[in-house]
């Protein structure tokens, strides 16, 4: 699947698991500025409301513009207040804190991909290559739910990587 220049496939093997890519779409800021391009990666069949469930996924992210590294803290933990209470915050900070640490400057064509499966964790990779695994069902439910949960960073790049943008 292209979007925007940028190539995804269309399916991927994640451990033993075949995922197929649920839907794909570019997150703009301030509507106009196109920030990146993503996909995302589900088993096959699985409904957009069960996402976030203890199931295997995979987010893939392709940058348009240069970002520090520093910046993408402050951004994931605004996106968590909008999604999370206080007390789910603070269970999770350390583990949160582990996953802003493993993020470093990126360019465009870089390509983070966040990959959770049930019973290993979540793991971030930059370019194809794993930098960290962060465990817990509930701190994938929580990181995904930056792009998918009840207030996404933005619900037109939600919908199109549920593929329910047309």
């Amino acid at each position: 699947m292209e979007i925007e220049d940028v190539v995804f496939e269309k399916q991927l093997m994640v451990g033993q698991q075949t995922l197929e890519i649920k839907g794909a779409g570019v997150l703009r800021y301030l509507r106009f500025i196109k920030a990146y391009a993503g996909a995302l990666y589900t088993q096959p069949g699985l409904p957009p409301e069960a996402v976030l469930s203890d199931t295997p996924k995979r987010l893939e992210i392709e940058y348009f513009h240069a970002l520090k590294g520093e910046d993408f803290g402050p951004a994931t933990y605004k996106g968590l207040s909008d999604n999370l209470d206080a007390a789910q915050i603070e269970h999770l900070r350390p583990r949160i804190e582990y996953h802003n640490s493993l993020y470093v400057d990126v360019k465009p064509g870089d390509r983070y991909a966040l990959t959770y499966l049930p019973g290993v964790g979540t793991e971030l990779a930059l370019n194809g290559k794993p930098i960290g695994l962060i465990e817990g069902a509930d701190f994938a439910a929580a990181i995904f739910s930056l792009w998918l949960g009840n207030n996404p960073y933005d619900r037109r790049f939600k919908n199109a990587l549920l593929g329910l943008d047309g």
